[in-house]
């Protein structure tokens, strides 16, 4: 009786043994042959904005490197919940992206719930690009210079407000951190995008705006804005005579605006590195490093590790600044 019961044991070890082998032979075998029909890629917030053009130029390149079309489709609500959670739970197949901006980590530390874990239910492919924020005054603005606009916002009294893109985005977030680092007290005045913010800086109906260095390069070369400082750790290419917060007196400021690639947690390794490896091409082709160059973004690479780390840390980074300074949207 024993003997017929390990024998059965046995066989169903080697079953399960081949039935392993097996499965795995045809997931290697479907990841060489990835990708057999079109990606889409699902970008959470509307058309026309900068995450979504990104989208739009990344995926014309896709017949290209990967032998099959991208199909764009955009998925918004809940601040981008309502496309990340539509990624998360799709099949890890590499069939579905998520294209996201740094707002993706500022979430968790908004949200009082979220309907997903941004920590572990998507990763990160690659780092497409950054862009960073500009601190700018209309021309005939009394601060012409970073260091008389903190001194002007000191005294707990002052009238100077600054308008961004929105209640939770990069350019507020990147207000509040400049408070907090210079001890000023500048008033945030959130807009609907960073356009009605450009909008009203330029008519001078606020006195200052943080938004994104892709929106206003064009105003700030013409001389319709003032830029005082850009919010990135380093200058940026579009703007190079523009100083940074940080080489001011304030080391360490530091808020980019990142765009990458997600995908669901559990897609295969090898899948996760066959993506980064197409993408990668894209982004390394001159003709894209000067067209992201031209609409105002910083081409990034930052591979799957890379990517991964930096997102991390930002949703780390921004749950302890919304908390610091209290915000909440919901």
């Amino acid at each position: 009786m024993n003997q017929v019961r390990n024998r059965q044991i046995i066989i169903k070890m080697i079953l399960f043994v081949f039935f392993c082998a097996t499965m795995s032979a045809h997931a290697q075998e479907s990841i060489q042959q990835f990708p057999s029909k079109p990606i889409t890629i699902v970008v959470n917030f509307p058309v026309g904005g900068g995450t979504d053009i990104l989208a739009r130029i990344l995926g014309n390149q896709f017949n290209e490197s990967f032998g099959q079309p991208a199909i764009i489709e955009n998925r918004v609500g809940a601040s981008g919940n309502v496309g990340a959670k539509h990624v998360a739970d799709k099949a890890p197949d590499g069939y579905t992206l998520l294209m996201v901006n740094s707002s993706y980590a500022i979430n968790p530390g908004v949200l009082s719930s979220m309907p997903f874990d941004p920590k572990k239910d998507l990763v990160p492919i690659i780092n497409i690009a950054f862009v960073p924020s500009v601190i700018v005054v209309p021309p005939d603005s009394p601060y012409k210079t970073l260091a008389e606009l903190i001194a002007a916002a000191k005294p707990t009294k002052n009238t100077i407000s600054f308008g961004s893109c929105g209640n939770g985005t990069p350019q507020h977030l990147a207000g509040a951190v400049l408070n907090i680092d210079a001890k000023t007290h500048i008033t945030h005045v959130p807009y609907s995008g960073c356009g009605p913010a450009l909008r009203d800086v330029l008519g001078s109906q606020i006195p200052m705006a943080i938004i994104t260095a892709s929106s206003a390069a064009t105003y700030i070369k013409s001389g319709k804005l003032i830029a005082l400082a850009i919010t990135s750790s380093e200058r940026t290419i579009q703007l190079p005579n523009v100083p940074t917060v940080a080489e001011q007196g304030y080391p360490g400021y530091q808020i980019n605006q990142w765009h990458g690639l997600l995908v669901p947690a559990k897609m295969p390794s090898a899948l996760q590195t066959k993506l980064y490896d197409h993408l990668l091409r894209i982004v390394q082709q001159p003709e894209m490093k000067e067209k992201l160059i031209s609409i105002g973004y910083t081409p990034a690479y930052d591979d799957p590790a890379t990517f991964g780390k930096l997102v991390q840390d930002d949703i780390d980074r921004f749950s302890r600044l919304t908390k610091m300074i209290g915000l909440k949207s919901d």
